[in-house]
């Protein structure tokens, strides 16, 4: 996640605990040590209003303020001013994770950093074929954490958090609830904002153009019905900016004539743009990544390090570290599962 740009706490190390862990079967335990620039979460602010400890809500936010955004210090307002930073740092957190393909698996209040950093890795995968319904968490079977429910799960935390600050909003509490509400609708503009300036530079566009945003779904939805995965489609997207070299892109989609007219006017529109080809397809290989971390190869790395044989993780390692960087001696490690391949289906802490 951080090679390819995203927000994110760190992995310092992993270590065997020399007990077993009890899934579906026993396997070996062993502890990942993450650090973070904080680990203030909306669920602590939730864990001090809970108790009805106001002071404890206002000493939290406080110590936010001066630790995390101290440009707010002598903001009369600082209180609404803290809400409405953390507010946009989510929307450009989720924006980012939409534009890859990844999913959380699990968005509660307690795995939502006020920083906007991704937090909490459980039953989280990038997205291979694409499809909006996609879930991993194994017991997310309703789908209340899908790839497509990101961004209003994230503005229903944001509704969590302001309520705990509600007194700090605003003495007067209708009005606290009105402006707090008033913030919560604007996520979504936010949101939109930063999701198709993303969506844009990954299919090559800069311009402000009508009809955008139309493109940018009208692909999506050809995705979807082609079953087309979600990364190498948008990689090999950039060498089909001329049509001699379109033959990968379209070979991702179940029915390969299904997306040609798509690109006809895809292609027109690039011609609307006030820069050379050759920048636009540097851009796209700039914004979309041709190596993402996939499950399945997650899992054969697991299964030799079981037998004591970690060269497989560390080469996945080396590869997930150039993620944009075309890598031809590790080429198949772009590849989506084959049929037949491990399906992610994971618990929280594995």
């Amino acid at each position: 996640m951080h090679a390819l740009g995203i927000p994110t706490t760190r992995a310092l190390a992993a270590t065997v605990t020399g007990e077993a862990v009890y899934r579906e079967q026993a396997l070996p335990g062993g502890v990942l040590t993450r650090v973070a620039r904080s680990h203030i979460r909306v669920g602590t602010f939730q864990y001090f209003a809970a108790r009805g400890d106001s002071a404890g809500v206002r000493a939290l936010a406080d110590h936010a303020i001066e630790r995390f955004f101290p440009d707010l210090a002598g903001d009369e307002q600082r209180y609404r001013s803290f809400f409405l930073q953390v507010r946009d740092a989510q929307a450009r957190l989720v924006a980012r994770w939409m534009q890859i393909g990844f999913i959380h698996g699990v968005m509660n209040t307690d795995n939502m950093s006020i920083l906007g950093d991704t937090i909490d890795y459980g039953p989280c995968a990038f997205m291979d074929a694409y499809d909006p319904a996609t879930v991993y968490s194994a017991i997310d079977e309703r789908g209340r954490y899908a790839y497509a429910n990101q961004p209003s799960i994230a503005a229903w935390n944001l509704a969590r958090l302001a309520e705990t600050l509600l007194e700090l909003i605003d003495e007067d509490q209708k009005k606290a609830i009105t402006w707090a509400e008033e913030m919560i609708r604007g996520f979504e503009g936010v949101y939109q904002s930063h999701w198709l300036a993303g969506m844009k530079a990954k299919i090559g566009l800069t311009a402000d153009l009508p009809g955008d945003v139309n493109l940018i779904e009208e692909l999506l939805d050809l995705m979807r019905q082609g079953s087309a995965d979600f990364t190498m489609t948008f990689r090999n997207l950039a060498e089909a900016a001329s049509p001699d070299g379109e033959r990968a892109f379209v070979g991702l989609f179940r029915i390969p004539q299904s997306v040609e007219p798509w690109l006809a006017r895809w292609r027109s529109r690039l011609g609307r743009e006030d820069r050379p080809n050759a920048d636009t397809v540097k851009g796209m290989l700039r914004a979309n990544p041709a190596f993402i971390l996939r499950n399945h190869r997650v899992e054969r790395a697991i299964d030799a390090a079981l037998k004591g044989d970690f060269s497989r993780a560390e080469e996945l390692h080396t590869v997930l570290s150039r993620p944009f960087d075309d890598q031809p001696k590790f080429s198949a490690y772009q590849e989506p599962p084959r049929p037949g391949d491990w399906q992610c289906k994971t618990f929280c802490g594995t």
